[in-house]
């Protein structure tokens, strides 16, 4: 993009002050996105079993998304490229110190417990820790929150940007989706739910998202979905399901709610969940960004 910085400029040195006010916002956001998974045995479970080639892909899909968040987060255009990856990558270490000190304190990590393990449950469990940590970085701070008609306008023209919007919709879905997705619930309502009551499921998850998305009137909602037009209403409702959809199979394949389950079972896992998934990448798309 022709608006990007370059890499190689100098980055910016925050007092200490500045930067502990920082962190604390980080390690505010990591819990308060993430304290019902440090507390859900299955994904203690899911850390336990996981082989270590997954846990390592996790962990570097979790850096991708950060990026993709500190880039395009409130569409921070003037930040540079050096910038990005060295906080996505202070969140990455930040999320894991936080899991790391939670589970060693609710006991999950005793001295009986193996490397391997935990290792797994701390990767897995800081994978929305830091997710949380990005966000309350970004969100929880004052020096923003004045009105800016110049930064209004830059946001209302990338209004626009697919891939911006795209990434902050993924990043909203997997935040309430990864809550969720661990539990047994979600294959107990799957395997109960009958066809047609799934349907209805589907229909009322993207009725939801069209809803928040363009009728509910968020604080400064229409900076981000300015476009009102019958087909754009359309097209991003359905984009955003089908992100919710993809968010949904990615968490629950990860979590190995799809080992031993026909594919019938399978989708209705990812319609189940496509529910909260939705709320996510829409309701949260707003909220991580006004």
């Amino acid at each position: 993009m022709a608006d990007v910085l370059p890499a190689h400029a100098p980055r910016r040195r925050r007092p200490v002050p500045e930067s502990l006010r920082e962190y604390g916002r980080g390690i505010a956001g990591g819990l308060l996105f993430s304290l019902p998974l440090l507390y859900t045995m299955e994904v203690w479970w899911a850390g336990f079993t996981s082989h270590p080639a997954s846990v390592l892909g996790y962990l570097v899909a979790t850096y991708v998304l950060l990026l993709g968040y500190n880039r395009y987060g409130g569409f921070r255009r003037d930040v540079y490229w050096s910038d990005v990856f060295t906080d996505s990558l202070e969140e990455l270490g930040l999320g894991l110190i936080v899991s790391t000190a939670v589970l060693v304190l609710i006991g999950r990590i005793t001295r009986g417990t193996s490397l391997q393990e935990a290792v797994g449950m701390v990767v897995v469990e800081a994978g929305t820790v830091a997710i949380g940590v990005s966000v309350g970085s970004a969100q929880f701070g004052g020096q923003h929150r004045e009105e800016d008609p110049e930064e209004d306008q830059r946001r209302l023209e990338s209004a626009e940007h697919v891939p911006a919007q795209l990434v902050i919709a993924f990043c909203g879905a997997i935040l309430f989706a990864a809550n969720v997705a661990p539990t047994e619930e979600i294959v107990m309502i799957a395997v109960e739910t009958p066809p047609g009551h799934l349907l209805g499921l589907a229909v009322l998850s993207m009725l939801l998202g069209g809803l928040i998305l363009f009728q509910s009137d968020f604080t400064k909602a229409h900076r981000f979905t300015r476009r009102r037009l019958r087909r754009d209403v359309l097209a991003g409702t359905v984009i955003t399901y089908a992100m919710a959809l993809l968010c949904s199979a990615l968490v629950l394949w990860f979590f190995g709610r799809f080992a031993g389950n026909g594919l019938g079972v399978c989708v209705a896992q990812v319609v189940v969940l496509g529910l909260a998934s939705t709320l996510g990448a829409s309701a949260g798309r707003l909220l991580i960004q006004s």
